[in-house]
């Protein structure tokens, strides 16, 4: 790569490879794991590639997640302008102020909250699968996607926060022009403020009366003490639908995907299912469906991998690339579901910014795995992989479609 004209960030995976890197990360991360690459606005920005590297950047404080940051690599990479102040969302904040709001809702997603919630994903997920089985044409495949993939996360996730699910196509709708590389910033732009004023309206009714969900307790707790103001109660209600629908729903169809193409680790998780929460992980590695980030900007000089990144300058941690690094995980480009290491991917983040929701996507994906095995197990593609539409213009990868019979 030229240091002068340094490349786009990669984001497509090799042709007729669809659950492969992006292509050209291996490449990076065996010749120059730290490199420069260009922005779709004309900026650039560090690209690292392996997963030593990737676990030093996440775990330093000296890389900020604040979006508002100088050298942020914001724009083109999920599009527009960077937002600023309470729309951030936690996430895109550094301490003291991400450890007070992320605070506020921890306790929601711990592990043992989400394991109480397991029947409920169970009965969800039978529903769906029965609703399958009823209304499958004889001579037409059903959508994965749209009939199980989407439809499970959103309903777990609209009950978390108190979201009527009737309104899940409008979030679903808009949701998907913010996470689009393709889309407009303009469109871009007033899709975030349609969201904003659904979930504004929303927080207004419940600030009326009070449910027992996410939203209420944040209200109670929080914007009646004077902790949150409205429009930070709005901010967690768009953070946590977005991230609490989007990556497990295409987690859930790709996931689904490879069982169906390989058929001898399906038949031995369906004959031991007590491999099934080892095969999320190794499947939350092998996917990596986070593929133009996490991002941060430096605050100041810092050696990464032998390379001084300088205060100022923006990194993007190239999550696909660092879970398939041989020095770290044995043959990488297997998909092996009782590797004995798979548990430490990056898949969900690492450090103060790891992905709060991870338990929750972990039994979501536990129990349609363990439903799909159990209850259809002739499930097969129902069109040649080449014709499946991968979310290539996406910045969350996954199967737009996936069409499937059994």
């Amino acid at each position: 790569m030229n240091a002068l004209a340094p490349a786009p960030l990669p984001v497509e995976p090799p042709a007729g490879c669809p659950f492969e890197p992006p292509a050209g990360l291996d490449a990076l991360r065996a010749e120059q794991p730290v490199s420069r690459i260009s922005l779709p606005d004309g900026g650039r920005a560090w690209l690292v590639t392996r997963y030593a590297d990737a676990r030093a950047v996440l775990g330093d404080q000296r890389f900020s997640s604040d979006t508002t940051r100088p050298g942020y690599p914001l724009s083109g990479m999920t599009g527009g302008a960077p937002v600023s102040g309470a729309a951030r969302g936690f996430i895109r904040m550094d301490p003291p102020e991400h450890t007070r709001l992320r605070r506020m809702v921890t306790r929601e997603f711990m592990v043992k909250k989400v394991e109480a919630l397991r029947p409920t994903l169970q009965r969800f997920t039978d529903e769906l699968v029965d609703a399958m089985e009823r209304t499958a044409p004889a001579d037409r495949p059903v959508d994965l996607v749209e009939a199980l993939a989407l439809p499970l996360p959103s309903l777990a996730i609209s009950l978390l926060l108190g979201v009527p699910y009737e309104d899940h196509e409008l979030f679903q709708r808009l949701t998907g022009k913010l996470l689009s590389r393709e889309v407009p910033d303009e469109e871009r732009a007033t899709a975030r403020g349609e969201l904003v004023a659904y979930l504004s309206a929303l927080v207004k009714s419940k600030e009326a009366e009070r449910g027992d969900d996410i939203l209420s307790r944040l209200l109670t707790d929080q914007y009646d003490e004077g902790g949150l103001s409205h429009e930070e109660v709005v901010s967690f209600a768009a953070l946590l639908l977005i991230a609490g629908h989007e990556t497990t729903a295409n987690m859930i169809g790709l996931s689904a995907l490879s069982l169906m193409l390989d058929r001898e680790t399906a038949d031995r998780l369906r004959e031991d299912p007590s491999l099934i929460r080892g095969a999320v992980e190794e499947l939350l590695r092998f996917h990596s469906i986070i593929r133009n980030g996490p991002r941060r900007a430096a605050t100041e000089d810092v050696e990464v991998g032998g390379q001084l990144i300088r205060a100022g300058e923006g990194v993007v941690v190239a999550v696909p690339a660092a879970n398939r690094d041989g020095e770290t995980f044995a043959d990488p480009d297997r998909l092996d579901v009782c590797r004995p290491n798979a548990q430490h991917h990056v898949a969900f983040g690492y450090g103060i910014h790891q992905c709060l929701g991870q338990a929750l996507a972990r039994a979501e994906l536990q129990v349609v795995i363990g439903t799909l095995l159990r209850r259809l197990p002739g499930l097969r593609p129902a069109v040649p992989l080449e014709e499946v539409p991968f979310r290539t213009d996406m910045a969350i990868y996954g199967c737009h479609e996936l069409p499937v019979t059994w």
